[in-house]
């Protein structure tokens, strides 16, 4: 087996890792936005739960394969980050669609896909016996979120969509009110409550741990990105 890296491309092959009782599978789709998508599967019930579907669904629909899929999670309304959705859902119509409340309409708008359960900062999503944290942060659209496994007997797991990168927070189109915001509940409400070992999975691109990002907060706030 592949040592888990966290470093895929698109059309290459996914990596999985072991996360107490979750495995995690990285893909990444879409040669120009590169897109990363995460299953997550329960090893107590075999559940799975899909992070983005962001392009490519004949790629998602064979790593999901025959297992039950309960949930889609869309981590915010833009584009490059749900249009597989549709597809995704047509193919497993009991799965719920789950998207942060203030980007739900929009989603629906862009997708066609009604939006199951609107989601706010500290609910819950149930990935079989296990479930992810909601951590809502406003400021690269209204209604982005994160999700975090708290592995009981191991670090946890942070999927940050497009709010929080290695070296820096998510775009604000150049809107200086929005970067504030974004790094003020980045700050409260990631590194402020969480420890260094949280290893974090972004919308695009390598992962990292909240340890070695955590020195440059400083920087990236001075710096305006």
């Amino acid at each position: 087996m592949v040592t888990y890296t966290g470093d895929v491309s698109p059309g290459g092959e996914p990596q999985t890792r072991s996360a107490g009782c979750l495995g995690i599978t990285k893909v990444a789709v879409d040669p120009e936005m590169s897109n990363n998508c995460y299953l997550l599967r329960c090893d107590k019930t075999g559940e799975v739960v899909l992070i983005d579907a962001a392009s490519d669904a004949a790629t998602l629909l064979s790593l999901i394969g025959d297992q039950p899929l309960t949930t889609i999670i869309t981590t915010h309304q833009h584009w490059d980050h749900h249009r597989a959705l549709a597809e995704v859902k047509a193919a497993h119509p009991d799965a719920a669609v789950v998207a942060g409340a203030p980007d739900a309409d929009a989603i629906t708008e862009q997708t066609g896909v009604s939006v199951d359960r609107r989601v706010a900062h500290g609910d819950r999503v149930a990935v079989g016996a296990c479930e992810l944290e909601v951590i809502a942060l406003a400021g690269h659209t209204p209604g982005s979120i994160a999700l975090l496994w708290s592995d009981p007997d191991g670090p946890g797991h942070l999927f940050t969509g497009d709010s929080l990168f290695p070296g820096g927070v998510g775009n604000t189109f150049g809107d200086e009110a929005a970067f504030v915001q974004l790094m003020d509940e980045v700050e409260s409400k990631v590194f402020d409550a969480l420890p260094d070992d949280v290893w974090f999975y972004p919308g695009h691109g390598g992962d990292s741990t909240l340890g070695a990002e955590r020195p440059h907060l400083a920087e990236w706030r001075e710096r305006g990105w």
